[in-house]
């Protein structure tokens, strides 16, 4: 521990030699940008899974997140693209694209709950798709990669990644596919020492900006569980197609493509670990997607729970604040009590997932809770705010807009509820 503390001590200086881009808030979000910060500094006590060590790693990203990301928000949100390459590259400096990844390879050879520590305080950035963005490179694209790529796979690919320069992307939803992976069509045939890879992938995070793919393929025409293959795939090969940039309800900052393939040749040494294996190399990447995911938005509940408070403590109505209003303040104590039990759930499979235990149906549980209760959080104090929460001059009309995709992207809800009864053996027998 004494050498982690030393290299976040170094981190810590590391940072003061960023240079600020500069860059003004909407006046609307000064109002409340401080009320997340309002309580007591968080200690080791106070926390199930998190140690002294986990919180200089929080207290270092930080830092970056005050300085180098918030303050560009409002303008990357609105140009619906935020740039990748340089802000991956400030946090892969900093060593926060690889916690959990070998140092090998550049990471910091930790174990999971420092990856939930780091998505968790990912939360405060003031919008979702930038914190989204940064998760798929480091803990949804490359966790396969990490586990059973090749020494000269990760030597191409993660280690670039994890440093930042690189952006990744992942190739697994198609149009006709998306929750339904054993459906997707996109195929690499081999010919030689080459596949050569036809078809498309939908709705990919950091698609226009990405180096390179961790693309789900057929290999084969086996069983559909069993014919697939994770391959990591330049994205600057020739047929390799960035069809369109996709507009989107939210997460307007983070870039989302559809991606088409024209006779991709890519050497079969590309494979991460065996071919046939991809379906269930994704489903372990999953179950890390998922726990992130919903460490992420703990965060931003908490603020947007906090942030309604502070205003409606002020609005007033009918010669009273709104929170004097039992219904108001009832409400909103029922709401941070369920983003309690939700983080109490999320510390449970994460602290058995870093003892080697498959937390898939915890991680499905966490998955789907999260997901409603973000748009239980997020239509209650919308409400609150009253007019001014149907602007875009506020933060809880944003948490709307990029909430709503929880329950959706990395298995919708009703996947989730289909993987909990597989478990509970409620499923209809065949």
């Amino acid at each position: 521990m004494r050498a982690l503390r030393l290299t976040l001590l170094r981190h810590s200086r590391h940072l003061s030699k960023f240079s600020s881009l500069g860059g003004v808030r909407l006046a609307s979000e000064n109002v409340v940008s401080q009320s997340a910060t309002s309580s007591p500094p968080e200690t080791a006590g106070d926390n199930l899974i998190y140690t002294q060590e986990h919180l200089a790693l929080k207290e270092s990203l930080r830092k970056i997140i005050d300085q180098e990301i918030n303050p560009h928000v409002d303008q990357w949100e609105a140009e619906g693209k935020f740039p990748a390459h340089k802000i991956f590259k400030i946090l892969g400096n900093a060593g926060f694209l690889g916690v959990n990844k070998p140092v090998k390879y550049g990471g910091l050879g930790l174990d999971f709950s420092y990856s939930v520590a780091v998505a968790e305080e990912l939360g405060n950035i003031r919008c979702g798709g930038v914190p989204m963005a940064i998760g798929v490179q480091s803990d949804m694209a490359t966790p396969a990669l990490a586990r059973f790529g090749s020494d000269e796979l990760k030597e191409e690919f993660l280690l670039p990644s994890i440093m930042g320069d690189k952006v990744a992307c992942l190739g697994v939803s198609e149009v006709g596919a998306g929750s339904d992976v054993s459906s997707i069509r996109t195929k690499a045939v081999r010919k030689g020492d080459e596949y050569v890879i036809n078809g498309g992938k939908m709705w990919t995070t950091n698609g226009t900006q990405a180096d390179w793919m961790c693309l789900l393929a057929n290999t084969s025409d086996g069983p559909p569980h069993r014919n697939k293959s994770l391959i990591c795939l330049p994205m600057n090969l020739p047929g390799v197609q960035i069809a369109r940039k996709i507009d989107k309800l939210g997460m307007w900052s983070s870039d989302t493509a559809e991606v088409f393939f024209d006779d991709v040749r890519v050497p079969c040494k590309n494979v991460i670990g065996q071919e046939g294996m991809g379906f269930t190399y994704q489903m372990l990447q999953f179950q890390e997607e998922r726990l992130w995911g919903v460490a992420n938005i703990l965060t931003a509940m908490d603020n947007i729970i906090q942030e309604t408070i502070q205003y409606t403590g002020q609005r007033k109505v009918f010669r009273q604040p709104v929170l004097y209003h039992q219904s108001v303040h009832f409400r909103l104590a029922e709401l941070q009590t369920e983003v309690e039990l939700l983080r109490s759930l999320l510390y449970r499979a994460t602290a058995l997932y870093i003892k080697g235990n498959d937390v898939t149906k915890l991680a499905s549980m966490a998955k789907l809770k999260g997901g409603r209760l973000t748009r239980e959080v997020a239509d209650s104090c919308l409400q609150y705010w009253g007019g001014m929460g149907f602007t875009s001059d506020v933060m809880v009309s944003r948490f709307y807009r990029d909430s709503r995709l929880l329950s959706i992207g990395g298995g919708a809800d009703e996947v989730m509820l289909g993987i909990i009864c597989k478990y509970m053996d409620t499923l209809p027998k065949k």
